[in-house]
């Protein structure tokens, strides 16, 4: 909102209004807003769950404290969504693709959690919203990004080319960015189904090689099999969110660094200079990401402030389901879905180690007439609380794990091994 106000305003030649035509600036607002908000309203907030008494339910799992949970007020992930999209809507350019884009998938996935939440605490109903109802809603999200990404023109990647192909002369950063360096070279706008691969040498994968024996259909099939990757890897990404948030400040804090490391990405992905250096697609437009993530990245970490151990709130699948979607989403816009599952790989071994649960259980059932468990108990962070560890110890395992694996996402794309 801001910004538009105040690039009104520079026409006049009202002072300070050029500042906020920089993305650097208005995301340094962003976060520092954010954190007051998930700091100062927050605790606010809390003791308003408290007078309401939205007391967390808690199963005895046989876990060491864990009794010692019951009724600390849960639904606090109303907190992040407050400390990520008032910053968002002030100093975010809401005419940008990707803004709308991420604004929708943060509301969609908070207000099914939402729901979640309130049919568990004020209709009484541990199981919450459906298991159906919830992936509906996932998929529909996932739906939605893919097929905005499609039909959108302003999604696009820029490619340079030669001297005797068509192109048009542009700058190497985008606007918002400031560079001393910046050059202008010939390239032009495409939309393509291209996604980046880390570890290869030729880390550009398009989707339309999955049409390639269709023809002139073959883009089209490329941008079917894209939805429906996205689908898939939005409703994975979203549950894992959900399942990794079991420990105090577990979830928080992974999707914290993992916001961090988009929010490298995308500010890399502006400025065509960098985008070589680390071998990913310069996509124009995207760096308004980085307000975006500047601000979660603030809510985040403010909220770990009430979240980390001992918890005085619970995010509730009110946070974790939103935290889930913006992860999987961001991943899409900066077209690096599969560099989701490495930076991310806490959030799939969550996920895997139930399906893994589960599947074994009902094998060993059906063919020894007795379930039997291949981890002590899941999802894996409840399998090393049972091996014995302390519940900080394994969020702080977590944490060293996803900060490595972002490492090793970032030196993917850099450097190909395969």
């Amino acid at each position: 909102m801001f910004y538009h106000i105040f690039d009104y305003l520079e026409q006049f030649d009202f002072p300070g209004a050029g500042m906020f035509q920089y993305i650097t600036f208005r995301s340094a607002c962003a976060v520092i807003l954010s954190l007051l908000i998930a700091t100062v309203v927050g605790k606010r907030i809390i003791r308003i769950l408290q007078k309401q008494q939205v007391g967390e339910e808690i199963r005895d799992l046989g876990l060491e404290g864990q009794m010692q949970k019951k009724g600390t007020p849960t639904m606090g992930g109303v907190i992040i969504l407050l400390a990520i999209l008032v910053p968002v809507i002030l100093f975010a350019r809401l005419d940008n693709v990707y803004i709308q884009l991420m604004i929708v998938s943060t509301i969609w996935l908070g207000l099914i959690g939402f729901l979640d939440d309130y049919i568990k605490v004020f209709r009484k109903h541990k199981e919450g919203l459906k298991g159906r109802f919830k992936v509906i809603g996932q998929v529909g999200l996932g739906l939605i990004v893919g097929v905005t990404l499609y039909v959108s023109d302003d999604v696009l990647i820029r490619e340079k080319v030669s001297i005797s192909e068509v192109g048009v002369v542009t700058s190497t950063v985008d606007e918002g960015f400031v560079s001393e360096n910046s050059q202008t070279v010939l390239t032009k706008d495409i939309k393509s189904t291209k996604t980046t691969i880390p570890f290869f040498k030729n880390n550009e994968f398009d989707y339309a090689w999955f049409g390639a024996l269709f023809g002139d259909y073959a883009e089209e099939i490329g941008w079917i099999v894209f939805i429906i990757i996205t689908i898939v890897i939005v409703t994975a990404v979203s549950n894992g969110a959900n399942l990794t948030d079991g420990l105090d400040g577990l979830a928080t804090g992974t999707s914290a660094i993992v916001g961090a490391t988009l929010g490298i990405l995308a500010y890399v992905s502006g400025n065509m200079v960098y985008a070589d250096y680390l071998n990913i697609m310069y996509i124009p437009h995207s760096g308004e990401l980085v307000v975006f993530i500047a601000a979660f990245i603030g809510a985040t970490i403010g909220f770990l402030w009430y979240n980390s151990f001992p918890a005085q709130v619970f995010m509730g699948d009110t946070g974790s389901l939103a935290l889930g979607g913006f992860v999987a989403s961001a991943a899409f816009l900066l077209k690096m879905p599969i560099f989701i599952v490495i930076v991310g790989f806490i959030y799939l071994w969550e996920s895997i180690s139930v399906m893994l649960q589960v599947g074994w259980f009902k094998l060993t059932k059906r063919k020894y007439g007795e379930g039997r468990r291949l981890f002590k108990m899941a999802p894996f962070h409840h399998h090393l609380e049972k091996c014995g560890w302390k519940e900080t110890k394994v969020v702080t395992l977590f944490y060293v794990a996803t900060a490595l694996l972002c490492l090793i996402g970032f030196l993917g794309c850099k450097y190909m091994f395969l």
